[in-house]
Parts: C-alpha cells; structure tokens; sequence
C-alpha cells in the first residue's frame, strides 16, 4: 500500500510543530529546537515525543540543556530527513480508500491449517467494496486516523469531493491549528460527528465558524482546558455530545456566570481520566438543562453532594435531566455522599466502582447495600438491577442493619436514611426475644440457605453444596465447614460471595465476620477456591 511519508527538509520546520517519524506515522511528537548540537556534524531537530518512552533523554545531552521535554525519556534529536511534517486530508483519503494491497501484502494474508501449511485468503467482495468507498461522493463516514494528516489541503477541494460526509475520524494526525479544523467543516456542510482524539490543539480557537451541524465531537486527549471550551461553545449550537477524556482538566471555568450556560442541546459530556477532585467544579454543570449523561470515571472526586441550598445560580433544578452519572475509578469514601445521589431527581444509572466506599478490602459496601440506599437506581455499575434484586437486596439490607441496631436506634436511623421506609415497605417486624419458659431457643428464624460452589482447579469436580446455617457463623468457621463438607484434606479454601449483576464475586477475606456483615443472605452463591 501507499504510505503517507514525505521526509521534510529542515527550512520547513519551526518550533511547535507537529511531525511524525519516517516510517511510524504514530510515533508523533513536537519540534521543540532546530540547530547543531555541539559535539555533533550538521543541523538537529529537538523532539518532544508523545509517548514518554519514545525518546531517550530530557532535552540535554553531555549537560548542555537545548529544550525541556514532558518526561525524563521523551525528547530525543534527530536529522530532519526522518521526519514527516504530514500530508492534506484529502491525499490521506487517496491513501486509505484508493490504494490497492501490493501482491507481498496479498501474500502475507494467509491462516495455517490442522497441517501447519499456509492457506491464502481471498476476500470475498473485495473489488465490490474498493469500488464502493473510491467513489468519494458516495462517502459517508471516513476514518484517516494515524494518517499523518496536517493540513485541510487545497480551498474547496474538499467540498467537491467528499460533499456527503457525515462522520470524520482524524484521530492521531498532525493537526494543530483550529483555522484548519474550520476549514474542514466548513467545506462539509452535512458533516455531525468529528472525531479529533490525540491531535494537541492550540491554545488559539478564536475565529472559529459556526458549525451548525456538529453534534458529536470528540477531543480526548487534544490539551484543551475549559476555558477554550467555552470558547468553542459559542461554534457549536447543536451539540450533542462532547468527550473531553484525558485532557488535565481540574477545573471548570464558566465566563460569564458561576455556572455554565449555553449547551442548550447538549446530552452528554465526558470528562473521565481528567484530574478533578472538587465537587464543588462539577456544580458548575448543574444548570445544563438537556444533560442526561455525566461520565466522571478516572478523576480524584473525594465527595459527593446534591446542592439543595448551596449558592449557586439556580434558574431551574439542578441536574434535572441526568439520568446517568458514571463516577468509578475515584476517592469517595463516605455513605453521605451515596445517599446524597437520591436527590438527583432523574438520575437511574451510576457507576461506583473502583471507590474506597464500594471496596471490601478498604471496609466498603457489597451491591446489595448500594442497591438497598440508591433508591431510583435501575442500572448499577453497568448491570441492570431487576425488580428481584432489588426486593432481595432491600430484605437482606433491613436484616443486616436490624442485627446491629442494639440499643442507639436514633444513630442507626440516621446512618441508614431509607431503612425505615424499607422495613415497613416489607413488612418486616423487629425481632422479639424468645420466652426462656416456653422451652429451648429456635435457631430456625436465623438461619440463612446459601449455596456452596467449587471452582478451584485442585479441589476437582464435586456438585454444588446447599446448606442451612446461623447467619451469624463467621467466614472463618465457614472456611473449615467447606474443608469438612468437600474433603480438602491439603487444600486451604478461599471463598468468594457471587453476586447478581456483579460482573466480579467478592473476596471474603474477613475471617472473624459473620456471613451476614459480609453481605450473605439467603439463597447466596459462595464459590470455594484454592490459595495461591
């Protein structure tokens, strides 16, 4: 196949460009010095590479510093005849969709078969699609990514020969420069989804058009703050969505009130893998009137709450159409701020995994406890919670915390905001303590019906296991009933709580809780594995 590489000649190159290496269109990085360098024959160029481990050094070489990299191992020098400086748009598209596979490639397409000899692939079709997508008009989406695309090309080229383009993917190329990304959509009058990832934006999107038709743009990993969002708001009135994943981002920055306005049409905006850690930021958003997703995943969010009295501006609810608000991956330790997702008044999915509030190991709460206080929740960290989980989970919520009211009711009522409605919704009834006279206790009331699974490699085959036991009986002494019940004479048992709609089973590494504070309730599965 044809390739993208045009070796540059050093005049070309100034600092701040983007440039690829010969021959790896996706080891990008920036001209950061263009010179001698002393030791050295003949003229350099300073490269700052995207990927930290592209280069070799700093920027300085036998202690004389020429450029700061990103990273200890990110800059490298290099002649500038093993650069790339890119190619137009529309040369790359010759390349992707005209290009024809040379009869080495055409070789190299082969499986093996039971014998190990090699059996050549034919693609059924295959002129019928190269026909298809080289007629240019007829092209609807496009995907140049890691084409080593810098520039817009010749004016009005573009319009004339892709006039139907609706979906545009230039994600890894060289292009920095907003003009040229106007450029572009403005010679695509049908164009709605852009797709710009990896690309390090200018810090200058002034004099950007009106891109009336955008509604999905993505911009993961391009550099930009919210300041020059805001900027770039005023470009796009029909947005729909927006990614800004991978981008730095600590803050929200609203030009001409406390919170955002604008983004009338706006669904959905990612921020995840960004480096908020106020909540407070997050507020800001609350006034966008058409959000309905919220993506928050890979922050440092510590806490979470819902701004009944805070003052912010408020024209109309907070967060009134978010249905869904993703926040795994962050620092939120407290139940305050899980109860606190119940006053959002739309909102159904959330994902809170990967928190110290959701981690066993760090004293969080199993599914079934989030499930029993998120009271609207119908999808919980990507599974669908089903109206018998969630009547199962709520019963086994009400019992556990009814096992450690004691005597401070008022605490408990107050660390657990739904349990009196849920316990009254389920008609359960406190406990009362048996009469001493009428006879010996029954255990029968206490007891739980779990199911006992071996999974380890070890252990063998052997048919599950279903057993009445106290709900009180600690994961230690279960440990040693497995030992008993599945004859592990050399094999020490680990047992795992396998829970509906939880893509992952949860350790049981406490030995000294009981069944019941770890989450177990009647009818559980228990997997039995081996140690390491």
């Amino acid at each position: 196949m044809q390739t993208s590489e045009t070796p540059t000649n050093s005049p070309e190159l100034k600092i701040g460009q983007r440039v690829h290496s010969a021959g790896n269109s996706r080891r990008i990085g920036t001209v950061k010095y263009v010179g001698p360098v002393e030791g050295y024959l003949g003229n350099w160029v300073g490269i700052d590479w995207d990927n930290n481990e592209d280069g070799k050094h700093d920027g300085s070489i036998n202690g004389v510093r020429y450029f700061e990299s990103k990273s200890p191992k990110s800059g490298s020098f290099v002649r500038a005849h093993n650069l790339c400086t890119g190619i137009s748009l529309l040369k790359a598209l010759e390349i992707r969709y005209k290009s024809t596979s040379t009869k080495e490639e055409e070789e190299e397409m082969y499986v093996l078969s039971a014998t190990n000899r090699r059996v050549s692939i034919e693609l059924l079709g295959k002129d019928k699609i190269q026909d298809k997508v080289s007629r240019f008009e007829e092209l609807k989406g496009a995907s140049l990514s890691y084409l080593g695309v810098s520039s817009s090309g010749p004016p009005c080229e573009i319009s004339t020969t892709i006039p139907n383009l609706k979906e545009l993917d230039l994600t890894g190329n060289l292009l920095s420069e907003w003009k040229d990304i106007g450029t572009i959509c403005k010679e695509l009058p049908t164009l709605e989804t852009l797709n710009l990832s990896n690309n390090f934006m200018s810090t200058d999107i002034n004099g950007m058009p009106l891109l009336k038709n955008i509604r999905i743009l993505v911009l993961n990993n391009t550099g930009l703050n919210w300041m020059q969002v805001e900027i770039l708001k005023t470009s796009l009135p029909a947005i729909e969505e927006l990614h800004l994943m991978g981008n730095k981002i600590t803050e929200i920055m609203p030009t001409s009130s406390i919170t955002v306005q604008g983004f009338d049409c706006l669904h959905v905006l990612n921020l995840e893998d960004n480096f908020i850690s106020d909540w407070g930021e997050i507020l800001k958003l609350s006034q966008l009137r058409s959000l309905e997703q919220l993506h928050l995943n890979k922050n440092a969010i510590k806490q979470i709450w819902y701004p009944e009295d805070e003052s912010i501006e408020k024209s109309y609810r907070p967060f009134q159409s978010l249905r869904g608000l993703l926040l795994g991956g962050n620092k939120i330790g407290d139940l305050a701020s899980v109860d606190s997702l119940n006053s959002f008044p739309s909102l159904m999915d959330i994902r809170l995994s990967e928190n110290p509030v959701t981690d066993p190991g760090q004293s969080g709460i199993a599914r079934f406890a989030l499930i029993a206080r998120l009271e609207k929740v119908e999808i919980l960290n990507g599974s669908e919670v089903s109206p018998r989980e969630r009547k199962d989970s709520e019963i086994r919520y009400v019992r556990l915390v009814m096992s450690k009211m004691h005597e401070n009711v008022e605490e408990t009522r107050r660390l657990h905001p739904r349990f009196v409605k849920l316990k009254e919704f389920h008609g359960i009834e406190d406990e009362r303590p048996s009469n001493l006279a009428a006879g010996p206790r029954t255990m029968s009331s206490g007891l739980i019906c779990i199911t006992l699974k071996c999974v380890g490699a070890s252990i063998g085959e052997k048919p599950p296991l279903t057993k009445k036991l106290p709900a009180t009986t600690t994961v230690g002494k279960l440990k040693i009933l497995c030992e008993s019940f599945f004859k592990l004479k050399s094999i020490k048992p680990v047992l795992f709580l396998q829970e509906e709609g939880s893509p992952l089973p949860t350790l049981l590494d406490e030995d000294m809780a009981s069944l019941i504070d770890v989450g177990v309730g009647n009818e559980s599965t228990i997997l039995v594995d081996e140690e390491n």
